[in-house]
């Protein structure tokens, strides 16, 4: 790219993909999501390459996101825009996921929406001692999406449901519980890992250094996490949080109180439905639609404002109670798109 948002370097066996804006956080633009697939497509049938990795430049994460704030330009123009965004970002989630060559994806540092997407689909998932891992999206007006709903669907028991609802972020421990990520490596031994896959297999590389990570503080919530959680209704999930003798519970409730109600419920939703659909292509089309749904909600805007553009950290909901949020809005965001399905070719069998 002439902007040099991501570098596609070649070192032996290594195809690397390197994200190129640490100054952002490697925040994802339509251009980086081209040139990402651009790459894919180029080492697929190129027999000199046998791996795949996706890193991040400088020291704060692999990626923060998609560039919300481009999305919020568009959305107050009236959202046309970032339908081919969205479809070509989930397109690129879905090939991560099926690529024939292994991929790795260092899910070092910060690790948020948009980065999950190009991460947690890939078959070598490695996570360190600083990877903060999250689907922050109910606190912009949004729901957790590239795949994400999917994904967290599948966690163990309402794990899932916990991180979506509050946006918080996890762990490496708690990513590798939750079934994000595979291995755990020092960031340290990261450059290490990267000069051996140019020339030894990805699974010989993560079995020689992967290491045990410490306990998960997540999994060893699940007794109120399952308790709490395990209710179809944001309102009553609220209201078990809120009541719950452990104040890591009460604590919950109170960050997702904060969120967009409207995001909170289809959210929820979201992941309930996830859990009956066959396949990561599935939950991408259903994420489209909730996606182009989702942008024109007046939270989606309003949450954006607040937290990325005035930054005033002061979102004014519409509307601003749970209650308030018609089953009618939810059920529009998961309907059919016809023509604009999004369709993704299924995976081949392993």
């Amino acid at each position: 790219m002439e902007n040099n948002e991501v570098l596609v370097e070649r070192t032996g066996q290594l195809g690397h993909v390197l994200l190129n804006r640490p100054q952002a956080m490697n925040a994802l633009n339509h251009g980086m999501i081209r040139a990402i697939a651009a790459a894919l497509d180029e080492w697929e049938h190129d027999a000199s390459v046998a791996t795949v990795l996706i890193s991040g430049a400088g020291e704060r994460g692999l990626c923060a996101g998609g560039d919300v704030v481009s999305i919020y330009h568009d959305a107050r123009r009236g959202g046309q825009g970032s339908e081919q965004f969205w479809r070509d970002e989930y397109t690129l989630n879905a090939r991560i996921h099926s690529y024939p060559k292994p991929m790795v994806a260092f899910m070092d540092g910060v690790v948020l929406g948009g980065g999950v997407g190009i991460s947690a689909h890939a078959r070598h998932r490695i996570v360190t001692e600083r990877s903060r891992i999250g689907m922050p999206e109910t606190g912009i007006g949004f729901v957790p999406d590239v795949g994400g709903s999917y994904l967290l669907a599948r966690a163990p028991g309402e794990t899932g449901t916990h991180a979506a609802l509050t946006g918080t972020m996890v762990s490496g421990a708690d990513a590798i519980a939750m079934g994000l990520a595979g291995h755990y490596v020092h960031s340290s031994r990261l450059p290490t890992l990267v000069a051996e896959l140019a020339h030894r297999s990805a699974a010989a590389v993560t079995a020689r250094w992967g290491q045990q990570p410490s306990p998960s503080e997540l999994e060893g919530s699940r007794a109120w996490i399952d308790q709490c959680y395990g209710a179809d209704d944001a309102g009553t999930i609220l209201a078990r949080l809120a009541r719950h003798s452990d104040p890591r519970a009460v604590a919950a409730g109170e960050l997702i109180a904060a969120k967009s109600p409207t995001a909170v419920t289809v959210a929820l939703a979201a992941l309930r439905r996830a859990r009956g659909l066959g396949s990561l292509e599935e939950g991408l089309a259903q994420d489209l639609r909730v996606s182009l749904r989702a942008v024109q909600w007046p939270d989606f805007s309003e949450g954006i404002r607040a937290q990325l553009v005035d930054k005033d950290r002061n979102p004014q909901w519409l509307p601003a109670q749970l209650a308030d949020v018609s089953a009618q809005l939810v059920a529009d965001a998961f309907a059919p798109l016809g023509a604009r399905e999004l369709k993704l070719p299924a995976a081949a069998a392993p």
